[in-house]
Parts: structure tokens; sequence; C-alpha cells
């Protein structure tokens, strides 16, 4: 992790750049024996695996979703080095699991999970599954089934424009409730504390990084700390080193975390006990709270003429 007391030192998670190989961008910048520009990609597999080395054993550090784009800098031995476009995390994905760059999406998954299928017929056995948040263009409607551009067929219920937006992150968040714990997890299939974060406020068009450190220096103003942890309110992001959570109101907590090995709700002041005293486990960070942020309205980086959904 990054220490938190040295926010100016270059974040390596987020530099695409090896020894042997850098983005040509970073020319001058890092040394690296060779500079290369790199290759738009979009992720054609429902959930693709961002790992630390190119090894389906090494460490997950995130998951990249359907539709997202990526930028490749090399492939080898089935393996692409990639940065991924919504938070600029670096690292090994699946080769197999990424496309042609095709149309911008138009739409994203609103339910927290969807089918795709062979033809506009529920009955028909499904190609994939997608995750909320998953992107996808709309190609035309055929009856109330959309016709996805790169093939297959989805409930346009369980769509939405990309230029929606869901106010209530915490709302959002309250949806993936009982969803099971996976580090690095980004979908709802299972995901970790800063995946559940940024899943809820991507919906609400609040750009997020990817781990909780990040996400504590970049989201939000600070609150002021009281012993009692009293005065927060809804929407308030809570944490601690290495986990944050989210207030559902003054005293409700809701957090992926491994001690319940799942999304839970829980009384803040329960958690923040449990951790301090070191009785929580991995996945759930540890010592006293660091720090509360809370965001404003103007941290909402909308794209213009985006709808609301309530």
């Amino acid at each position: 992790m990054t220490d938190l007391d040295a926010p100016s030192r270059p974040d390596p998670r987020l530099i695409p750049a090896r020894p042997d190989l850098a983005d040509e961008r970073l020319r001058g910048l890092v040394a690296a024996d060779r500079y290369v520009a790199g290759r738009p990609r979009r992720v054609a597999a429902p959930v693709a695996p961002l790992h630390r080395a190119p090894d389906p054993a090494a460490p997950l550090d995130t998951q990249a979703l359907r539709g997202e784009a990526v930028t490749v800098y090399e492939e080898r031995d089935g393996w692409a080095y990639a940065q991924l476009a919504a938070d600029s995390y670096v690292g090994y994905l699946p080769a197999a699991a990424l496309g042609a760059p095709g149309p911008e999406p138009t739409h994203r998954v609103a339910a927290l999970r969807t089918f795709v299928y062979p033809a506009p017929d529920l009955k028909r056995p499904a190609l994939a599954h997608l995750s909320f948040g998953a992107l996808v263009t709309v190609e035309a409607q055929a009856g109330p089934y959309a016709r996805l551009a790169d093939g297959g067929f989805v409930w346009s219920g369980h769509l939405a424009p990309q230029t929606t937006r869901v106010p209530d992150y915490a709302a959002t968040a309250e949806r993936f409730l009982g969803t099971p714990y996976l580090w690095g997890g980004r979908s709802s299939l299972g995901l970790d504390c800063s995946g559940l974060v940024q899943a809820a406020l991507a919906a609400a068009g609040i750009a997020a990084p990817r781990d909780s450190d990040q996400q504590e220096r970049a989201l939000g103003t600070a609150v002021a700390l009281a012993p009692d942890l009293a005065g927060l309110r809804r929407g308030d992001l809570v944490f601690w080193r290495g986990h944050t959570g989210l207030m559902l109101d003054e005293t409700r907590l809701i957090h992926a975390n491994g001690h319940h090995m799942a999304v839970a709700i829980e009384p803040l002041a329960d958690a923040a006990a449990r951790i301090r005293a070191g009785r929580a486990g991995p996945g759930t960070g540890d010592g006293a709270v660091t720090a509360v942020r809370r965001l404003a309205p103007a941290d909402r980086r909308r794209s213009d003429g985006g709808a609301t959904a309530d």
C-alpha cells in the first residue's frame, strides 16, 4: 500500500511502467528498456480479472467489467499488460477477455446482474451474464429486449442510459447487501470494501479511485472525528487502514468485509470496536478509524445533461 503520509509519491498501481517496458508518454519520466504507445481495447468478457503478475495464481488486484475501456501495452503468452481507463489501475488481464474498441457504450447494466440471450426470448439458453455497472452498446430494440452491437439481447428493463445517475449512492450500496466478499472483486458476484464504494459512487456519476487508501485521499472533504463517532450523515465514507465503508445514517455502516464475508449492515460502533481490537480478520482493516470523508454535490463529476433516477 502507498504510504498515506506521502501523497505526492508516485503510485505504482497507476503507472504503466516496468524496467523493460513503459508507456511512451512516460519517456523521460521513468527509466525503461523500451517505450510503446498503448493500443485501445475493450473488455469483452463479463468480468476480467486483473492480476499483479501474468499468472492466474498471482494476487487479484481488481476486476474489469464488460465494456470497460483499457489500454494494452503488451500481449504475451495469453496475457495483456494493460491499464484500465476507469480508475487507471495497471496489471495483467487475460488477453482472451479483451476485444476491439468498437462503438462507444450507450447503456450500463442497472440491475444487480442480467443475462445476454442469443435471441429476444427468455426461454433461450443464456450466452453470458453481465454484472451491475457493465457497459453495452444498444444497436436497436427488439420488443422488450435491447439488441447489442456485438451480438446478443438483454432485457431492456435491466439497462439504463449511460447518462443516468442515481444520486443516493447509499441506496445503491444497499442493493449489494449479502453479496459475497471477494478480495479484488468489483462485480455483483463478489466484491471488496473499496469495490462496493466505487460501484455505488459510479452509479451516482462520481469517479472514484480503486483502493481504500486512494479513496481516502481523493474523495470529499474531511469530517472532524468525535470520540464517540457522532455527527455522521448518510453517505459519509468511513476509513480504517486498509478498509472503508459507507454510512446509511448517523449510526449504521454498510461495508463489504472479511468478518461477515459479505456486504453487511451493522452499527458503526460495533465495527469500529471490533476492528480496533483486532478481532476482524483479513479484509476488514486494522486499528482505529483514520478518517471520515463527506461528499458534496460538487464532487459529482456528472456528464452534461445526465438524467437522474431516484
